[in-house]
């Protein structure tokens, strides 16, 4: 009997030891146990301990909207409010000489650049006098306009603050239908927030918002305010710039439209390295293929774009393409209607010759065409969804 009570003291002497050493030197192995606290109403409650409270539960966007959201600011613009009717004398007799309102707006942005360079909307930012940008951790500055793509209503403004939170770009052509994706903005001036939702469709054109018109639509929740924000996937990378919604009520109702980031790195690469985005033109009055138009020049392609028009001594007319011709592929990518084709050719660099693949009738036909300067857009296109 004695025996076995000096190893059971043997055995405890070892294991207080053991516990001494551990606590003394590697105290954080014993903080991982659940930890038993009382409430104030005097019920034993168990806590998870520090370690598994700060990893991402499971089904959590946490991680993406901490990493994307310092990087999207809040930008209120302020305008001088067009009052013609102040200069009228019958005006003034009634009303007295009232002063113009400044006129004031909102909307966010992304920081792309340690350079405090600034992704948002064009009609965020468009005639604005003053712009003042508010970053997530408090800080305000004034922000200048380097320059603005009215055809894509993609702008890019400055600020000079040090320490920028800068957000990381993803590849938005390798979004995917059903794809969860955030977005992030300042809805109503309410302060940021981060919705979710799922990437509903791709490539939608032809809606009136944009000349050019590619938008990833989402059901993640847009608001006025949200204009210039950021779209983001679960990683936090920027996969669009929220743009505008569909609504009937001025509210969100689960149609919302972003920019891809594709487009929006050709518009921040021209304008910060020209000043302008110059894009491609080829000279020809492209539509899309419909029976009347099919039977009218005896077109026999089942798919692509049909040529009405080729202007005289244009890009294209130089290269062989003539009226009647359907334009099957550019540069390798197949183009569809007249949005795919209008983009495409946009892309294409001035003076570079390219390869364009016709249907003329039964034939097939390859062509080289060497892109000029597309010219100026004369006036913006007709506004359907609402831009937020």
């Amino acid at each position: 009997m004695r025996r076995y009570w000096l190893v059971f003291s043997q055995a405890v002497t070892v294991l207080l030891a053991a516990w001494f050493v551990v606590a003394t030197l590697k105290p954080e192995l014993l903080s991982r146990r659940a930890a038993t606290v009382s409430s104030s109403a005097g019920v034993s409650l168990v806590e998870a301990p520090a370690s598994v409270t700060a990893a991402q539960p499971l089904g959590s966007f946490r991680l993406a909207a901490q990493k994307a959201s310092q990087a999207v600011v809040s930008i209120n613009t302020s305008k001088a409010a067009d009052r013609p009717s102040s200069n009228d004398p019958w005006f003034r007799f009634f009303f007295g000489d009232q002063g113009a309102q400044p006129q004031s707006g909102l909307g966010s942005g992304v920081i792309i650049s340690p350079d405090g360079f600034i992704l948002t909307n064009n009609h965020v930012v468009e005639g604005a006098t003053e712009i003042e940008v508010a970053l997530n951790d408090s800080r305000k500055t004034r922000a200048k306009v380097i320059g603005t793509d009215p055809e894509t209503d993609l702008a890019i403004l400055k600020i000079t603050l040090d320490r920028l939170p800068v957000i990381t770009l993803g590849n938005s052509d390798a979004l995917q239908v059903g794809d969860q994706v955030l977005a992030i903005g300042n809805p109503f001036g309410v302060g940021q927030t981060v919705t979710s939702g799922i990437v509903s469709a791709l490539g939608r054109n032809q809606l009136g918002i944009n000349t050019f018109e590619n938008f990833i639509q989402t059901d993640a929740a847009i608001n006025p305010g949200n204009s210039g924000g950021a779209l983001v996937d679960v990683n936090g990378n920027l996969m669009g710039i929220n743009t505008a919604i569909y609504s009937r009520s001025g509210g969100s109702m689960g149609i919302g439209f972003a920019i891809p980031v594709s487009t929006a790195k050709l518009v921040l690469e021209g304008i910060v390295k020209d000043g302008v985005v110059t894009r491609g033109w080829i000279g020809v009055e492209p539509a899309d293929l419909s029976p009347e138009l099919m039977e009218t020049f005896g077109v026999k392609a089942k798919k692509g774009v049909l040529i009405t028009g080729v202007l005289q001594n244009g890009p294209a007319a130089q290269a062989g393409v003539r009226p009647g011709d359907v334009v099957v592929q550019v540069s390798g990518k197949d183009v569809a209607n007249v949005s795919e084709l209008l983009s495409t050719v946009a892309a294409l660099k001035p003076g570079t010759a390219t390869q364009f693949k016709l249907q003329r009738r039964d034939d097939s036909v390859d062509v080289t065409v060497t892109p000029g300067k597309r010219p100026k857009a004369r006036q913006a296109p007709p506004q359907a969804p609402q831009q937020r």
